[in-house]
């Protein structure tokens, strides 16, 4: 169906599907075929493509194996999964108003946020008021949680947990680093996490010479890069997301920018960063939620690490990264507060995640009062050899920093 020329499709374990659904006369939502339907706008169209696409991945991964198992348990009745999703096309007033179509038209049961830290938080208001519980796959910046919102959780720790420990080991680790560039997209997230490098650096004792932002859709960094450039920063720090990151690298090589230490958050994260951007990608650091090194022996549908990410392989033929394991999370989680709440109703399943506390595949659970998880340590990673490998925290580390990048 189609509604305000948005693109809007539901499956059931990834298979096209017409559901009927209606209000049952006690106002809860009854549905038929015994189905449990999540909402999940996502930028599948725009800039923003890449990471929407890993999102759904993720989604229709957990979707899958919920299903196989004969779907959520329900006061002891299996009930199927269904996703919905609906493509905001990279922009954030859609999602807010794709949000609030799913709501009163698709009839969805329950809501995974929007993309981003931005668009989250938009549309957060929308799910907000119709009081559906939302889980946020990818918001990490704290602006999003400081509104008093009772229905909102986030799997992202907060931006300090990423750039804490990496200005942390560079300090430790290359002591002749002294002088911090950074440049942000200007845009929730990236712009946050930036603010707090800006802060963790300061506080490291590293000098910041250079902090600017550049436009949502900027496509010319020369001059900026030329300005950055002149004032021979020994770090270089720049937030955005993929398609952004891929294009300040290569104006970066055009450049012949060189530093010892050069961070992107969030995109060297992705496979699809380190195999775009090529030889460019070696010695870049990044910070992330999660990276498949680490082992965890889950209570959730997934139960290990190991197996999770033996799912994921199998069905897409690469290895997962954050976005795409927090986002089979954010099902994960959802199941285990319906099944322990016995009940689709809104407000019994908003409680048990508010109280959740478990041990899942991504690592232990608990939200803090304001929604935003606050029981994981985000991994610091560098791409070396076209790989990522995991420098914190040391349980899971696997090799060490090497400075240089050209």
């Amino acid at each position: 169906m189609l509604y305000s020329k948005l693109a809007r499709f539901s499956t059931i374990a990834g298979a096209a599907m017409v559901a009927v659904v209606c209000w049952g006369a006690s106002g809860s939502l009854a549905v038929a075929d015994d189905v449990v339907r999540f909402g999940a706008p996502l930028p599948l169209t725009g800039p923003l493509a890449p990471e929407g696409i890993k999102q759904q991945q993720g989604y229709d991964l957990w979707a899958e194996q919920a299903n196989k198992a004969g779907g959520i348990s329900v006061g002891g009745k299996k009930y199927k999964v269904e996703m919905v999703y609906a493509d905001y096309q990279s922009n954030t007033p859609r999602a807010v108003q794709t949000t609030e179509q799913m709501i009163t038209q698709d009839n969805i049961n329950f809501l995974f946020g929007a993309f981003g830290s931005g668009a989250a938080k938009a549309a957060s208001t929308v799910s907000e008021k119709y009081k559906v519980p939302t889980i946020a796959a990818a918001a990490s910046s704290s602006q999003v949680y400081d509104q008093g919102y009772k229905y909102l959780f986030g799997t992202f720790t907060p931006n300090d947990t990423l750039t804490t420990p990496l200005t942390q080991m560079i300090k430790s680790q290359a002591p002749d680093v002294k002088k911090v560039a950074i440049l942000a997209r200007n845009d929730l997230f990236p712009l946050a996490i930036a603010q707090e490098m800006e802060k963790s650096a300061k506080a490291n004792g590293f000098e910041v010479v250079y902090f600017e932002k550049y436009a949502i859709g900027t496509l010319d960094h020369s001059a900026t890069l030329s300005q950055m450039k002149s004032l021979a920063p020994q770090w270089i720090f720049v937030t955005g997301y993929i398609n952004d990151l891929l294009l300040v690298r290569k104006q970066m090589v055009d450049q012949q920018m060189k530093a010892p230490v050069v961070t992107m958050i969030a995109g060297p994260a992705y496979q699809d960063f380190i195999e775009s951007a090529g030889q460019s990608a070696e010695n870049i650091t990044s910070a992330s939620w999660w990276h498949p090194a680490e082992e965890y022996a889950g209570k959730d549908i997934f139960g290990s690490t190991s197996n999770f990410v033996k799912l994921f392989k199998d069905k897409y033929k690469s290895e997962p990264d954050y976005g795409q394991a927090s986002a089979a999370l954010c099902g994960a989680l959802f199941q285990i507060a319906i099944e322990r709440a016995g009940s689709l109703d809104r407000e019994k399943v908003r409680d048990e995640l508010a109280k959740m506390d478990i041990v899942t595949f991504f690592g232990p659970v608990k939200f803090g009062p304001n929604g935003q998880i606050n029981s994981l340590e985000p991994p610091v990673f560098q791409i070396q050899g076209a790989k990522p490998i995991v420098l914190f925290p040391q349980a899971i580390k696997q090799g060490e920093l090497k400075l240089g990048v050209n």
